[in-house]
């Protein structure tokens, strides 16, 4: 027959339970935040390539500065879809600072609607936190009807900290590529390069 003491307390066993419940949602609750937190901080950092976005205002404020670099144009569409897309020009070259625009033309092959969006990324990936983007197709879904054919706009800069990073001060010419995936029903496939679910 067991003592007294040897037997558990059921308090302490509920007070275990409890707090194994709570770690066990805060686990679920980290797991579905991780994503959009990993994508933010992608974004802060420029991980993985992952370019800024700033606004119009932050735009205004940059100096142009006295370096010039040039930046080079990709685009693709994965495996399957029916879209032609690419580039309109191949390099532009830029004093940092400098705000630029540059097209790239989608067009719909297919005999019907087609929705797609853009993953990204910059190389090196080192300078991605310094690549911003002011407007950018990439920041929605894009419908093209069968046969359409559309320019789609960029607007950007080259933020002059790039030139005082000792990793990217050397750096004389960054790739921006786009990769269009098709979007089933209404939600991307992938968002950017920097998902880790992808």
């Amino acid at each position: 027959m067991n003592s007294p003491a040897s037997r558990p307390a059921p308090r302490h066993n509920r007070r275990t339970a409890m707090i194994m419940a709570g770690v066990a949602l805060a686990m679920l609750g980290l797991g579905f935040a991780s994503v959009p937190l990993y994508r933010i901080f992608c974004q802060v950092t420029g991980y993985g390539g992952t370019t800024g976005r700033a606004s119009a205002a932050q735009a205004n404020a940059v100096q142009v500065g006295d370096g010039h670099i040039s930046v080079r144009f990709d685009g693709n569409v994965e495996r399957g879809m029916a879209w032609r897309f690419a580039p309109q020009q191949i390099t532009q070259d830029m004093r940092i600072g400098q705000r630029m625009q540059a097209f790239y033309t989608a067009e719909n092959l297919s005999n019907e609607p087609i929705t797609g969006v853009a993953s990204f990324n910059v190389e090196p990936e080192l300078v991605g936190k310094y690549f911003k983007k002011i407007q950018c197709f990439c920041f929605n879904q894009q419908t093209l009807q069968p046969g359409q054919k559309v320019d789609m706009p960029v607007i950007y800069y080259v933020d002059p900290a790039i030139a005082d990073d000792p990793e990217t001060k050397n750096e004389t010419q960054i790739t921006l590529s786009y990769t269009f995936h098709k979007a089933a029903n209404g939600t991307a496939k992938v968002l950017d390069r920097a998902d880790p679910a992808r």
